[in-house]
């Protein structure tokens, strides 16, 4: 063995070796348990971050422990490949982002591989590879057939210059990323899947999943939005309207209804579009509100806007006269475009109506009494439930009387009912982009829409073209839309949308259990691999909503479509561990003409007070001043990254596992530390040292019994006692940084242990092998290579993790931590069969209770079994 640690070479030797044996490489076997780990697959942009090195570490760790508990483990890897920024990589570089993509695969699956990962590579996929993508065409056409997916207008983002969709994240202050046009709303035929029908599944399976983090299940609740309340309907007035009908709204606060003073409609309903007909001003309006975002979150953030359209409808209890303004705070996409205003007790409505001076009025409460029409003026809007007060027949009610009331009076006129609602609405899958799967459907005059029939798929995605960035290359390419229709043979047209990208990650996790499979989606393998659900999903928490949503919809989806057979897979991801960000400090200057420029840390030089704190900073090379700025993500746009390359290249990848494992639990935010890295190396280099100064004397084998000094026998009790905890954070706590501070601690009492002869030298064994075993599934080349140097007849490829001698762990005296009032006075050992009585009797007696009890009798004895006793003076 070497003297001296050498991670470069460690791992190159290690890592040659996993590759010449297959050590990842695993099949179904039903002789043993089966233990499926996963971690969100990462979009191929060129190089990994350190997001991406603790996320997949994480994996990789419970992989690693599971495989030597003796499971059978599939770890998988493959690209979430389609999407935006190759798009946009192809028209910055001129390169299609086919051959973008698949060089950026290249790269990071290189970087991968260095960081040892005990991935099944024979498993690897990317979505934009035509094998994966058609099996979600022909899953498509199914759907499309049942009606689950559907065809109707929907409302988007146009930029009119370069004449193409945006989506909603390149919309800047109202104008598109690019061309700085702003941007228009327009309604086109889109594809939409009915993710409506499982709501209610979809949120009962939510109590199903105790294995997922309670936030992330609450944030899951709140975006399917299942609220009850009343669909109320406002009759026209037909003096103004000029026609008979009934405008609809959906509200959860029925209680409310009599204080309703306007109606406001989107900018895209036919009451909006009639008013306007003769209305200049108002049609200018209307085509300003078209020019905003679509985006939910930026209509809740912008100015509220509104215009009167003239026209009327009637209280539908009352028949009052309330005006409908066209307002650009509602959407036409959700509901029918319309709601009620009622200023009093909605901050919105309230906020509306003070701007354009709109009657507010009180109908409710405050149950205490502590709000009521005399103490307004309505500052802010009284929101909470209460009594009904200004409502006519209706006063008095608190808000579950007032509902029933008034939804049994709307619905004895035909004008409402009680109902529930979800605010989640179905998932329109088109986008007008080029790099995404084709949506499988043929346009024919003469038969409608035409799903691409089985032997026609897929419908492969030309990679050779180029990107502009004016509309999608497809619809300038005869050669891909010109077709014939597959019923009547007349010519047709192909669609040129493609699918949303979350289609593509909503169930690679199944087709990893049987990539081979050319002639079906999935097969009998995902029985094996998927029941009780994946074991472990690992991924960010910004991931919690929609993807995670998807994933259990489309699983949903490939269930009842009988793709799973007898085994009925209603829910993907049995754990899931969402983990923190990585953090690092932030360093800028702001230019005169305003623009931030950012500096990467390692181009600071700090001046730091007495306790180590930075005051000062500046840029190494211009010695100039800086500004020091927050502890802010990782990120291009700070320029705070640490490049995870330049990191293994000089210390090893296990180093950098270490260090990513030990510095915080895995689910908190890790901040970045040079000096953590160093501190990693070094205990590597401790550990690699204690193994080589064992080793150089003769071997003997790792203790299995014989007589102990009483210093050994306390030492294999805290040995087994680490190995019981280790083992616990693994598989349970999921606390690594914890297992690796057991660990050291371990070491530290290891090197302790005085040269007792060969007694001492097998518990010394027993030892580094246990601690090297521990430490195996966060740093594994160091640890195969030490543990082939301290079992040099019996280390195997994949060591088991050690197991917990019970024996060791029985003990003639324990030790109790000794207070006095409270306060830790020294510790008592007394034997471990000891009743309360006798360990009360020889508190009494140590000398530090004596000496603070003064001859007096103790006012309460307090004895915590197994930790310590309390006297109390």
């Amino acid at each position: 063995m070497q003297e001296k640690y050498d991670p470069q070479e460690v791992e190159r030797a290690v890592q040659a070796q996993w590759e010449k044996t297959g050590a990842s490489r695993v099949v179904e076997d039903a002789g043993k348990p089966k233990y499926y780990c996963l971690s969100m697959f990462p979009y191929p942009s060129g190089k990994l971050h350190m997001g991406h090195v603790r996320n997949y570490t994480i994996g990789d760790v419970l992989a690693r422990f599971y495989s030597m508990r003796g499971f059978n483990v599939l770890q998988p890897m493959g690209w979430d490949a389609f999407g935006m920024p190759a798009e946009n990589a192809a028209i910055q570089n001129g390169v299609p982002p086919a051959k973008w993509t698949y060089a950026n695969i290249d790269a990071m699956k290189a970087q991968l591989k260095r960081l040892g990962f005990a991935i099944d590579w024979e498993r690897e996929f990317a979505t934009c590879e035509p094998d994966y993508y058609r099996w979600e065409q022909w899953l498509f056409t199914r759907l499309f057939e049942r009606g689950i997916v559907y065809k109707r207008l929907g409302t988007v983002n146009w930029d009119p210059v370069d004449q193409t969709v945006l989506a909603n994240e390149q919309v800047i202050d109202g104008c598109g990323w690019r061309s700085g046009a702003p941007v228009e709303k327009r309604e086109i035929p889109m594809y939409y899947m009915k993710i409506t029908a499982y709501a209610d599944e979809l949120l009962d399976d939510l109590k199903k999943l105790d294995g997922w983090p309670e936030q992330v299940r609450l944030m899951q609740k709140n975006w399917i939005g299942k609220s009850f309340g009343c669909e109320v309907g406002f009759p026209y007035d037909a003096a103004s309207v000029g026609a008979e009908g009934v405008l609809k709204v959906f509200t959860t606060r029925p209680d409310t209804l009599m204080g309703a003073t306007y109606v406001a409609v989107a900018a895209e309903h036919p009451l909006a579009t009639a008013a306007a007909a003769d209305d200049s001003a108002l049609r200018e309006f209307i085509e300003e509100c078209k020019r905003g975002g679509v985006a939910e979150a930026d209509v809740a953030t912008a100015e509220k806007k509104g215009m009167p359209t003239g026209l009327y409808v009637l209280h539908p209890l009352n028949g009052e006269k309330l005006p409908i303004w066209v307002a650009n705070y509602v959407l036409m996409a959700y509901g029918e475009g319309a709601v009620m205003a009622v200023p009093a007790h909605d901050e919105r409505d309230f906020a509306f109506a003070e701007k354009y001076g709109i009657e507010i009025r009180t109908v409710i409460a405050s149950p205490t009494g502590a709000y009521t029409e005399a103490t307004a003026p309505w500052a802010p809007a009284y929101a909470e439930h209460g009594v009904c007060v200004n409502s006519g027949k209706y006063d008095g009610l608190c808000f579950d009387d007032a509902c029933d009331a008034i939804a049994a009076d709307l619905a004895a006129r035909g004008l409402g009912a009680k109902r529930a609602q979800f605010r989640l609405r179905d998932w329109g899958i088109s986008r007008q982009r080029y790099w995404g799967t084709p949506i499988p459907i043929v346009h024919c005059d003469a038969c409608g829409d035409v799903p691409v029939p089985d032997e026609q798929l897929p419908v492969v995605l030309p990679e050779n073209v180029e990107v502009t960035g004016s509309g999608s290359p497809l619809a300038r390419m005869p050669e891909f839309y010109e077709c014939a229709c597959p019923q009547c043979g007349r010519p047709a047209r192909r669609e040129t949308d493609t699918m949303d990208t979350f289609v593509e990650s909503s169930w690679y996790f199944l087709r990893y259990c049987c990539p081979d499979n050319d002639t079906a989606m999935v097969d009998d393998r995902v029985t094996y691999w998927c029941k009780g659900g994946i074991d472990q999903y690992v991924g960010g928490i910004e991931h919690a909503i929609l993807h995670l949503l998807y994933s259990r919809f489309w699983t949903k989806l490939m269930r009842d479509a009988g793709l799973f057979g007898d085994f009925r897979l209603s829910e993907p991801f049995a754990q899931l561990l969402t983990q923190g960000m990585v953090v690092a400090p932030t360093f800028y200057r702001k230019a005169p003409e305003g623009k931030t420029e950012w500096f990467n840390p390692s181009d600071i030089e700090l001046e730091c007070d007495a306790r180590g704190r930075p005051v000062a900073a500046k840029l190494v090379a211009d010695a100039q001043p800086v500004q020091i700025g927050g502890i802010e993500k990782m990120s291009k746009s700070r320029n705070n990254g640490v490049d995870p390359q330049a990191l293994i290249d000089e210390y090893g990848a296990d180093t950098a596992r270490l260090f990513v494992m030990f510095a915080s639990p895995p689910d908190q935010s890790l901040e970045w530390s040079d000096a953590g890295v160093e501190g990693a190396y070094r205990f590597l280099k401790r550990l690699w040292r204690m193994v080589h100064e064992h080793v150089s004397e003769p071997h003997v084998p790792a203790y299995s019994g014989g007589a102990l000094t009483p210093e050994l026998k306390e030492f294999r009790y805290l040995l087994h006692q680490t190995i019981g905890k280790v083992a616990d954070d693994y598989a349970r706590r999921k606390q690594f940084n914890t297992a690796i501070a057991a660990v050291m601690e371990l070491l530290n009492a290891c090197a302790k242990i005085g040269d007792g002869g060969e007694t001492a030298r097998a518990v010394r064994q027993e030892a580094l092998e246990a601690a090297v075993r521990m430490l195996y599934p966060i740093v594994p080349h160091i640890c195969e290579t030490l543990l082939a140097e301290l079992c040099p007849k019996g280390a195997a490829v994949r060591p088991s993790f050690p197991d917990v001698d019970t024996d060791a762990l029985a003990r003639d005296e324990i030790e109790l931590v000794l207070q006095v009032d409270g306060k830790l006075r020294g510790h008592l050992r007394v034997p471990a069969s000891a009743d309360k009585a006798a360990i009360e009797e020889a508190a009494l007696l140590s000398e530090a209770a004596q000496r603070y009890l003064n001859g007096k009798p103790p006012r309460k004895l307090i004895v915590v079994p197994g930790r310590l006793v309390n006297v109390v003076p």
